[in-house]
């Protein structure tokens, strides 16, 4: 039996790490939103490019946009966080509603 060394034209093979791929990431940031609370992420959507996420649709509340952000950077493999999400109503007019 002829056994060779692990060569290509006598350089050895390299081995690239790279990122998780995206449907990872996106599943994964995707379920930490879900169980994360105070927010409804029912309408955001999660696009992963390498290890950068971009959230993007609504939520009810102004106060929801920044705990997302805060829960999707927080997921292992996120190096940076996009936001393009909108409140659909204001805390003050959800506030206004709540009153008698």
């Amino acid at each position: 039996m002829v056994t060779k060394h692990p060569h290509f034209h006598e350089t050895l093979p390299e081995v690239e790490t790279e990122f998780p791929p995206a449907a990872v990431i996106e599943a994964s940031v995707s379920d930490a939103l879900a169980s994360a609370g105070g927010i409804d992420a029912s309408d955001v959507t999660v696009t992963a490019t390498g290890s950068v996420i971009t959230l993007a649709g609504s939520v009810l509340q102004e106060a929801e946009i920044a705990r997302a952000v805060d829960v999707a950077q927080s997921v292992a493999g996120v190096t940076e966080v996009h936001s393009k999400l909108a409140a659909s109503t204001s805390s003050t007019a959800v506030n206004d509603a709540a009153r008698p």
